[in-house]
């Protein structure tokens, strides 16, 4: 973390010097648009701590732990494909979420789908691409998470 602040940092002075007008405008429209997305973060955050705080670590490796087994794979896929959650903050939940019990390949098929199953956005989906095209997009985005997930267990199990 540390080499990333410095990296960016030396890059911001290089930027100055280079552009200061530009530089200034950039920061400018990175922080509004920061403050915009602040809101939905902090709701997120704060979804995801009082879900934390509420489920018992033994209920939620009961739920998403190594013996949850295939409910295991489709809690996660359900959640996954419901959420609207964005990666930056999908990678360290997904951290906190191993340190209570959650297994790995629960955790791949949550990001899979995460990223690649959207359930709220298949009415935007359909109006750009039609009904045909947007459900199976997401059924095989769907089959490819459980399949990453299994094939995780698997290779899991044996290394």
């Amino acid at each position: 973390m540390l080499i990333f602040a410095i990296v960016t940092s030396v890059i911001l002075i290089v930027s100055l010097i280079a552009d200061r007008k530009k530089t200034w405008l950039g920061i400018k429209k990175g922080a509004m648009m920061f403050i915009n997305l602040l809101p939905s973060l902090l709701l997120i955050l704060a979804l995801v701590a009082v879900a934390l705080a509420l489920l018992p670590k033994e209920v939620m490796e009961k739920i998403l732990g190594e013996e949850s087994g295939f409910w295991g794979y489709f809690s996660a896929a359900v959640l996954g494909s419901i959420s609207l959650i964005p990666g930056f903050i999908a990678y360290p939940l997904s951290g906190v979420l191993i340190k209570n019990g959650v297994s790995y390949p629960v955790i791949a098929v949550f990001i899979t789908t995460l990223m690649m199953v959207g359930v709220l956005t298949l009415p935007l989906e359909r109006k750009y691409f039609g009904w045909k095209v947007a459900i199976m997009r997401n059924l095989l985005s769907l089959i490819g998470a459980l399949a990453i997930g299994i094939t995780i267990g698997f290779l899991w199990s044996v290394i």
